[in-house]
């Protein structure tokens, strides 16, 4: 009698967990299409390109020059295309990576998507992914060029590094970023800023080798302070047991280096002083992009056109993606509606991303940067951010000095409930 008291009870409490699952599924449905339509993607929309001024994006322009026939003409041309054709695949080429329901639960909650809350670690995510596109396949791969079986696979490898599951396979998922920012005090449903998915993307990174031998290859360095200091960047590359790429000169190693400068840009709207320096830094070859977007609204910033930043947005909430399989999908991780938005509506608050393979590469980055950054001082501005030849621990102020009074403007950062916020979330005032 007891076993049969206890199997209705049983059956029961699996009915109500199955009621429970179902009334979640339900909920996470109407909530991701709810947010479609707040962000405009129910409706297909279209963002106008001029064909008449360059469209920048991640170090390749795309102009329509006045002496080339009409874009009507080109295109009836067998096997020529458009500038604006090309910058609709290379768009179309980079990894994008968005909202996703009905995965795996997340540690420590009940949360199976993160529709609402988690577009800042969408944006570092696609942020990472195209530091890999140019690490393993470089900047020139299309996806609409014929494929060898080594950048095929090259490709599935780099999206299931950022799989939806809890998994070895996939170190740079939601799941992982998630647990990670326990460690910072985060919880999963938290927002997060774009200086601190920058540290979570570096510890993210530090582990990975443990996981997948290829991750060995790339090194992640925060520049402290909006300072890039080139010593330490290169005790990184150098002095790292992951160093893969032999440079120039033979005789050592370097590991490939992902640069991430957490910058402000002004007080509560950005200072447009540095728009033009924004737009300088998207013609370098070595930027990966721009996490940041609107106020609670994260954007992947990847070009220009005049005064609209061009960007993909990771709002869409769209269905998981089951890895298991070795030929999923990987049409829903590209994108074919490219999106603008005007550099006035950009929220001060950012986090820069660089990529150089080789030393030869880190050389030229700072020669170019520091040229760019040098027109904002020459305009009587503070740089957005700055080179040091040194090393961090060479600038710390000793004991006897620290109580001083500081020559530097420091502006502490409170949210909405009056609390300081974490020194990850602290900037130098520009």
């Amino acid at each position: 009698m007891a076993s049969g008291v206890n199997s209705d009870y049983d059956s029961g409490e699996n009915s109500a967990s199955d009621s429970s699952d179902q009334a979640e599924k339900v909920k996470t449905k109407i909530l991701s299409v709810w947010n479609n339509m707040k962000y405009g993607w129910a409706i297909k929309s279209r963002t106008n390109f001029s064909y008449e001024t360059p469209i920048w994006l991640l170090g390749e322009c795309y102009h329509h020059r006045p002496d080339d026939p009409p874009e009507s003409e080109q295109s009836a041309e067998e096997g020529h295309l458009t500038p604006m054709e090309m910058f609709k695949r290379d768009f179309f080429s980079r990894i994008w990576l968005t909202y996703r329901r009905e995965f795996p639960q997340l540690a420590g909650s009940s949360l199976t998507t993160d529709c609402g809350w988690g577009c800042m670690l969408r944006s570092g995510q696609m942020m990472l992914a195209q530091s890999f596109i140019n690490h393993f396949l470089g900047r020139d791969w299309c996806s609409y060029d014929p494929q060898t079986p080594q950048q095929v696979e090259y490709h599935r490898q780099i999206i299931k590094w950022f799989g939806d599951q809890p998994s070895e396979q996939s170190p740079f998922s939601v799941h992982k970023l998630v647990s990670l920012g326990y460690q910072a005090g985060k919880k999963a449903g938290d927002w997060y800023g774009p200086a601190s998915v920058a540290y979570l993307l570096k510890k993210a990174m530090d582990i990975a080798p443990g996981y997948d031998p290829l991750l060995s290859q790339l090194c992640v360095y925060i520049a402290p302070d909006c300072t890039v200091y080139k010593q330490d960047v290169i005790n990184l590359c150098r002095g790292s047991q992951r160093a893969d790429v032999t440079d120039t000169r033979g005789s050592q190693q370097w590991c490939s280096v992902i640069i991430l400068v957490p910058v402000r840009l002004g007080g509560e709207e950005l200072n447009p002083v540095y728009i033009p320096c924004l737009k300088s830094l998207f013609t370098l070859q070595h930027c990966i992009g721009i996490i940041g977007g609107k106020p609670k609204h994260s954007l992947y910033f990847i070009g220009f056109q005049e005064d609209k930043l061009v960007n993909l947005d990771p709002h869409l909430c769209q269905d998981v993606v089951d890895m298991t399989h070795k030929d999923f999908p990987t049409t829903s991780f590209h994108c074919m509606s490219p999106r603008k938005m005007s550099f006035k509506h950009m929220d001060p608050s950012c986090t820069i991303g660089f990529y150089c393979k080789t030393h030869d590469d880190f050389k030229q980055f700072c020669k170019y940067t520091e040229e760019i950054l040098d027109s904002t001082k020459h305009a009587g501005d503070y740089p957005m951010f700055v080179f040091s030849e040194g090393c961090s621990h060479e600038n710390e102020l000793p004991m006897s000095q620290r109580n001083k009074p500081d020559r530097l403007l420091r502006v502490r950062h409170f949210d909405a409930d009056g609390r300081p916020k974490s020194r990850t979330e602290e900037f130098v005032f520009l």
